[in-house]
């Protein structure tokens, strides 16, 4: 079952879950929401992109914002997914999704993700050309029947905000893109090599756009496997994404490429685990590129019991300098991400 109703600033999508989405937990696996969410952007911001141009392009994913698991969804429940445009840069844009889930027995509906995405225009004439994008606030009543324009000069403002500490903290992540996981010889129970895994993967045909690169949603999906497999290895039960880190794309990634899906624990809590996952491509279409870092991203999971219950992680025990130093930086997420979720608690109960 899919669905879709669209403008040019907002689009909705219905899709029912089915028994093939599930993780082992019973849950619909994080990876398949994920890529929902990723879709959805990309469709609102091509359409976007071409509403104004000459030069015919497509939306490449650029970064993904924290996004937080708020409610599993179950099986049999219907996926509502929301996007809208809400920020233009010359060359980019801001595209905020949010995800409800509807049991149609009941009629109950509940916010289960919101998340920020950023996307560039790419040519279709030449893909390493990037082309700048329409104004927000630009459009004739040819295309919508009316101006679509900000409705505060302050929500412009706060983009440009967004706008300039996505941009520096892709930077910063770029500068890690050195950073390799190297395999352990019979590494000790809950240490960072115990649990560490890679996944190897060829790009298919069915997993890119017509011009022939992978689609952002894919990747994640992958990424959200194996980090929920170093953090199975690691507390030995079910486990649940709760929350994903910035995703940064730093380069697309062409059909035919394989792809090394790389995970290890850098930071634990009393009740969640950070997994720290790189995408390294191997290009195969064209032998004069090496081996580069595509995507890489921070994934924040729980453990579960049977029952469905949070249950305690067991701490990851230290090796290195290099493994004290990333979890006293994970450390640090961690303590941000539960001050900003106070914060937004205490706000939501002003109101």
């Amino acid at each position: 079952m899919n669905k879709l109703w669209s403008d040019t600033y907002t689009s909705w999508t219905l899709r029912i879950m089915r028994p093939d989405d599930a993780n082992i937990a019973g849950n619909v696996h994080g990876g398949t929401i994920l890529k929902m969410i990723e879709e959805a952007g990309a469709i609102i911001s091509t359409r976007h992109c071409n509403s104004k141009s000459v030069e015919r392009c497509f939306a490449a994913l650029a970064r993904v914002e924290r996004t937080d698991f708020v409610s599993p969804m179950s099986i049999g429940e219907v996926a509502h997914v929301s996007a809208e445009i809400t920020y233009t840069s010359k060359h980019s844009v801001e595209v905020q999704v949010n995800v409800m889930s509807e049991n149609i027995l009941t009629g109950e509906k509940r916010l289960t993700n919101r998340a920020t995405l950023w996307y560039v225009a790419i040519s279709l004439k030449n893909v390493e050309k990037i082309l700048e994008v329409p104004p927000i606030h630009a459009f004739s009543a040819q295309v919508l029947g009316d101006y679509k324009q900000y409705e505060k000069q302050e929500q412009e403002e706060e983009g440009k905000k967004r706008y300039e500490a996505q941009k520096l903290e892709r930077l910063e992540t770029k500068h890690r893109a050195d950073d390799v996981i190297l395999p352990i010889v019979n590494p000790e129970p809950h240490t960072v090599g115990f649990s560490q895994s890679s996944l190897i993967h060829l790009v298919g045909p069915s997993e890119c756009t017509p011009q022939g690169f992978v689609h952002g949603g894919v990747t994640m999906k992958l990424m959200d496997e194996v980090a929920g497999i170093v953090s199975a290895r690691h507390c030995k039960t079910n486990i649940v994404t709760a929350s994903v880190d910035a995703i940064n794309f730093h380069q697309k990634i062409q059909k035919g490429s394989v792809l090394t899906v790389s995970g290890r624990l850098t930071f634990t809590s009393n009740k969640s685990m950070e997994v720290e996952v790189f995408v390294d491509v191997e290009p195969f279409v064209d032998d004069t590129q090496g081996k580069y870092r595509a995507v890489s991203a921070f994934f924040t999971f729980v453990s579960l019991s049977k029952e469905g219950k949070a249950l305690p992680v067991p701490q990851v025990v230290l090796k290195s300098a290099e493994e004290k130093k990333r979890f006293e930086e994970g450390k640090g997420r961690y303590l941000q991400s539960k001050a900003r979720r106070q914060t937004e608690m205490h706000s939501f109960t002003q109101k």
